[in-house]
């Protein structure tokens, strides 16, 4: 074992940054969010259009992201929840595969299967696809938590991004 510079404790091949807590918090949400896209990833349960057919929503919400992408993806942003009319403010955040690019994301759309607003919290797996050229985009998000809570969401994308793959996020209510 040895420390190098930065301050990162060197065991084989891993390395771990010892100089601040929430470092480590952050790693095991991060770890925690790629297990539930594993685990979300082969799960016949997906979200789609078929899972939420002629059910009315619980609500609606409105999210705003910023998405990077090389292979591997990661997303951070905030929203609005509005369920039994009153606004949940939330945040969300990410990571993935699939695409390349930068891009920010503004989405819109309807929430299935919400009993209570606690259950809206909580790690989506997410299926993706869209593209951003500019400020011409197209897109669709099915998300569905552990909690069978569904979003489906339509995005506007601005950037430059191609994006097919998966997602982990992690919804926040603030």
């Amino acid at each position: 074992m040895r420390r190098d510079e930065g301050g990162f404790q060197m065991i084989g091949c891993a390395a771990r940054n010892k100089t601040s807590p929430g470092t480590s918090i952050r790693a095991a949400a991060t770890a925690a969010a790629i297990l539930a896209l594993a685990a979300c990833s082969n799960h016949s349960g997906a979200a789609s259009s078929a899972s939420v057919q002629n059910q009315a929503p619980s609500g609606t919400v409105e999210m705003h992201q910023v998405q990077a992408a090389f292979i591997g993806s990661g997303n951070t942003g905030d929203g609005t929840l509005r369920f039994q009319g009153k606004p949940h403010k939330f945040r969300v955040s990410g990571l993935g595969i699939g695409g390349i690019g930068v891009s920010t994301i503004d989405a819109t759309g309807e929430v299935y299967d919400l009993k209570k607003v606690d259950d809206f919290e909580g790690a989506y797996a997410e299926g993706r696809y869209g593209f951003a050229f500019g400020d011409q985009s197209g897109g669709e998000l099915w998300l569905k938590n552990d909690k069978n809570v569904v979003m489906h969401l339509k995005a506007r994308r601005v950037g430059l991004m191609l994006s097919l793959g998966a997602d982990a996020v992690v919804v926040t209510l603030e």
